[in-house]
């Protein structure tokens, strides 16, 4: 098994591959704006790590995006790649408790933040629900999205809308820089 090591994370393993039941692959996006907005994405990576239910197998770089369709300070973004065995809306509801603990206030659509996490894709799955979409229904159009994701599985194909990779040059001119 391949792992990647960044930001200083210890490599995993999947705990659940010990286990007599599967585990689904899912990435999440990472982004903060306000206050210290990289150690706000580092701490989240952390805590994806020690989240139960999840393993963090690896974690893209950080990088630097101007605000879509907001306003404020620069974000700092990244992608992370986990196994869990919590089905989609429970680890939806895990990754709301890490906003919730870093004071995420969802005052008007795009409002800058504290910390954000996407679920972008969970497995190969579709979903459309009351409180989730996935994939994640802007993925396609964000470079701070595909960039990272890119980086950690140049390959990847999205659920409904094929290669990942096709959908970077339309995203060029978003002026995203590694940090």
């Amino acid at each position: 098994m391949n792992t990647v090591i960044t930001a200083g994370l210890a490599p995993a393993t999947p705990q659940d591959e010990k286990a007599p039941f599967a585990f689904t692959i899912a990435y999440i996006g990472i982004g903060a704006n306000l206050g210290d907005a990289r150690a706000n994405v580092l701490d989240a990576l952390e805590r994806l790590q020690r989240q139960p239910g999840c393993t963090l197998m690896a974690a893209s770089g950080l990088y630097r995006t101007a605000p879509i369709d907001s306003s404020g300070d620069d974000y700092i973004n990244a992608v992370a790649r986990i196994a869990t065995t919590l089905d989609a809306e429970a680890l939806l509801q895990a990754l709301q408790a890490i906003e919730q603990a870093h004071g995420r206030e969802r005052a008007y659509r795009n409002a800058p933040r504290t910390l954000d996490l996407d679920l972008l894709l969970y497995g190969d799955a579709t979903i459309n629900s009351a409180t989730l979409t996935v994939p994640h229904p802007r993925m396609t159009e964000r470079a701070f999205v595909l960039v990272p994701l890119l980086e950690l599985a140049p390959s990847i194909h999205i659920p409904g809308h094929g290669a990942a990779a096709q959908y970077a040059a339309g995203v060029a001119d978003q002026g995203i820089s590694p940090i």
